[in-house]
């Protein structure tokens, strides 16, 4: 056990605080630096700084000293049929060391097979057996890094017939066996829930709100399927949608203020845009906490 530094193990590290905070890029490394805006964190995506050093590092490295950091994982494949990539996981390992950030996180999904890599986050049936599977992968993931993961409900555009589980309780049990947390993407359940026609509400009680441990909020791009029923598209490339701020109220009147991040992926505006827009979350979470008696503020 190393005593090199004073700051926590990231085992140890402290919890994000309940506020709203941005995902970091690289185009407005520069503004955020000169200026140090008031926010309550930033999150990254992991694959983005597997490499050893270069401008992504070092304006990290500056951006750390000033801001708490969630670090989102896209490509560990927790739902996939074959082992982790333990050269992947390796790599994780050592940006975790790195920065210490104070969440960490990743999909319920799957992104590669055979050696092969997708590049995407697919769906999975709602099985026994993919249950006995990600929950290995989940514990795998957090003895390997020696602390407690997010695990993300994901958006989906298809079901799967073979599914003998429900999704809300799917995530119940990988949290009740594991120990994990859960990211509850607003955006991605109500993208899910206007795809297969459910009730939003009624999803968002059946998952395990007592695990949540950060939130997201992001856009989507409405289409239509091929009955000319809209299909909803979790794109990351607009602004949150009024349906999802509305859900986000009822979400957090059920867990109270939790870490709040607006992602942003694609069409990428001026910083002071998505600053705006965290504000917008920040009010919430203020008034939450204003209204709330400490015991039931997070």
């Amino acid at each position: 056990m190393t005593t090199m530094t004073a700051r926590p193990s990231p085992a140890q590290a402290a919890a994000l605080p309940a506020r709203a905070g941005l995902g970091l890029k690289p185009a407005h490394f520069g503004e955020i630096l000169a200026t140090l805006p008031e926010l309550g964190f930033f999150e990254v995506h992991a694959e983005n700084y597997m490499v050893p050093g270069g401008p992504f590092h070092h304006a990290l490295t500056r951006i750390r000293e000033h801001y708490p950091l969630s670090l989102h994982g896209v490509g560990l494949s927790i739902g996939g049929t074959g082992p982790l990539d333990g050269a992947h996981l390796e790599r994780l390992a050592a940006l975790l060391l790195r920065y210490e950030p104070q969440s960490f996180s990743e999909h319920l999904a799957w992104s590669s097979h055979g050696g092969v890599f997708l590049n995407d986050l697919l769906p999975l049936p709602y099985t026994g057996e993919t249950l006995r599977r990600v929950c290995e992968h989940v514990d795998a993931v957090q003895e390997h890094l020696s602390r407690r993961m997010l695990l993300e409900n994901p958006a989906t555009y298809l079901e799967f017939a073979a599914s003998t589980w429900a999704e809300g309780d799917f995530i119940a049990e990988v949290v009740r066996r594991t120990g994990c947390g859960l990211l509850l993407d607003v955006n991605n359940l109500h993208v899910s829930c206007v795809n297969h026609g459910r009730d939003a509400l009624a999803c968002l009680d059946a998952l395990p709100l007592d695990a949540v441990g950060e939130i997201h909020l992001a856009g989507f791009a409405q289409q239509q399927d091929a009955a000319s029923a809209p299909l909803l598209i979790d794109n990351h490339g607009s602004p949150v949608a009024q349906a999802v701020w509305a859900l986000y109220d009822a979400a957090l009147q059920r867990v109270g203020a939790q870490p709040t991040l607006i992602e942003r992926d694609h069409d990428i505006p001026p910083f002071a845009v998505l600053l705006a827009e965290a504000k917008l979350a920040e009010r919430r979470l203020s008034a939450l906490r204003t209204a709330l008696p400490p015991e039931l503020v997070a």
